[in-house]
């Protein structure tokens, strides 16, 4: 978790679940902060880019590791 300030797994939940944990997560964290997401709902590949998009955060990577949908995202200010 080198490249992450926190991490958050929401395998196994369903939209909207995993967007409305990050989204507490992340008001929990200093802006510029860097929270590793970890969902294996299909739809977080357009939820969260459409979230950090929405809250002003920066999405700074997305893959895809089996199935396990990896998201990279910093805390806007």
């Amino acid at each position: 978790m080198s490249d992450a300030d926190a991490e958050l797994d929401v395998s196994g939940y369903q939209c909207p679940l995993p967007v409305l944990k990050a989204s507490k997560r992340l008001s929990a964290m200093a802006p510029g902060s860097v929270l590793r997401l970890i969902a294996t709902d299909p739809a977080a590949a357009i939820d969260v880019p459409h979230f950090c998009n929405e809250r002003h955060h920066q999405l700074i990577s997305s893959s895809n590791e089996n199935g396990r949908l990896i998201f990279l995202i910093r805390k806007g200010a």
